[in-house]
């Protein structure tokens, strides 16, 4: 696993309002973070030249998070309005930091089922 370049990603507290939520179990919400870390480093190796690129990446990770709904339910918790605004933002602050500027939010996370 490759180590994060970027200054902006490394000095970043992701999800940080979901951690301060108790609704949200922080082995859950480790989940995400490793889930948007991986995005970082995919787009670091892979080097997207291009937003559909970009989105190639986002959308995986989307349907991964997608992927953990039901623990969340499991553990009394579930992905609503404050995680879903909260997972959103993060995804578009990963692809500003990587200079995608021009991303469209609801886009990078468009195969979301929450």
């Amino acid at each position: 696993m490759m180590s994060i370049q970027n200054p902006q990603i490394q000095s970043h507290a992701f999800l940080q309002e979901m951690y301060d939520d108790d609704y949200f179990p922080d082995f859950l919400v480790d989940k995400c973070k490793a889930i948007f870390l991986n995005v970082c480093e995919r787009i670091e190796q892979e080097q997207p030249q291009n937003l559909d690129e970009l989105y190639a990446i986002t959308h995986e990770a989307t349907e991964q998070i997608n992927d953990l709904q039901d623990e969340f339910y499991d553990n009394d918790s579930e992905i609503e309005t404050a995680a879903r605004d909260c997972l959103g933002e993060t995804m578009f602050f990963v692809a500003q930091a990587y200079g995608f500027d021009d991303a469209d939010g609801e886009e990078l996370i468009a195969p979301r089922d929450w």
